[in-house]
This record gives structure tokens, sequence and C-alpha cells, in this order.
């Protein structure tokens, strides 16, 4: 009970910041990305700031985190060993991009927005869950289903 009043408490802090720094708002998202309308004035660098203070609490939580020999609320720190660059990996950040560059949200935001903006929020996330499944039928349930042995098969 306490992990998940710990993930709560986590996604909370998470979404007020969201809507603090206007991340849940595509229009500003939008003017950020546009790096084109530098010349006319019409870009707006202050996410830029936003970004920032995400790295640098990045570099600061991950060395006081790390100097623990294990996390308050779970046996073993969890972090992925693989640092290959792979063609999924790639796709993945394409599609990532590409829906936060034409849309103006990526999936945090858009679940953080979903009781504000409406029909918009509602159809990106109905949209993402959708991407979700078409990524898991196509690669994690076939590799899922090869790999482990036939249900009749003694170990």
């Amino acid at each position: 009970m306490v992990r998940i009043l710990a993930a709560l408490a986590c996604g909370l802090l998470f979404g007020v910041g969201l809507t603090v720094s206007q991340m849940i708002n595509p229009a500003k998202v939008l003017g950020f990305l546009d790096v084109g309308a530098i010349p006319a004035g019409g870009w707006d660098p202050s996410l830029a700031l936003v970004l920032a203070g995400a790295v640098l609490t990045t570099v600061i939580g991950y060395r006081l985190v790390f100097r623990s020999a294990k996390p308050l609320f779970a046996t073993a720190f969890s972090v992925p060993t693989r640092r290959d660059i792979d063609g999924r990996l790639l796709a993945g950040a394409v599609v990532f991009g590409s829906g936060w560059g034409l849309v103006g949200l990526c999936p945090g935001p858009a679940v953080a927005v979903l009781g504000v903006d409406g029909f918009g929020a509602v159809a990106f996330v109905i949209a993402m869950l959708a991407g979700m499944v078409a990524y898991y039928l196509a690669f994690e349930r076939r590799q899922s289903f090869t790999s482990r042995p036939f249900a009749g098969a003694k170990p």
C-alpha cells in the first residue's frame, strides 16, 4: 500500500509540475518546438528552462538516490542495462517526436490534460493507447510467445 501511495504522490507532483510549467498547453509546446519562427520573433524559448530544470533535477536526484543500497519502497533498483542504439529505439524516438511535434502533447501531459482539454486530449490518448496495443501485438506478444516453452513441455 505504501508503494501505491508513493507512486500516486509522485504522479500528482509530476502532474502539478507539468501544469505549472505549461507543458500541458499544446500551443506553448508547439511555440517552443517551432524554431523556424526565430527570425520572425515567434519562437517561445521558455520551455528550455523547464528542460534545463528537469536535467538538473535528474542529475542531482540520481547522485543522491544511488548513494542508498536500495530504494525506499523496493528491494532493488531497476535500472536499464542496454546501451545500444537499434532500429526499434530509433523508430520509437521518431514516432514519439513526430507526435509531440504535430500535436504538442506527449504521454505525460496528455494524461494530465485529459480533464481540461476535452476531445483533443481524449483523441490523443486513445490514439496513443492504440499505438501501444499495436506495438505489443506486433513485437512483444510475438517475442514472448517464441521465447517461452510449449505449454505441454516438461522442464
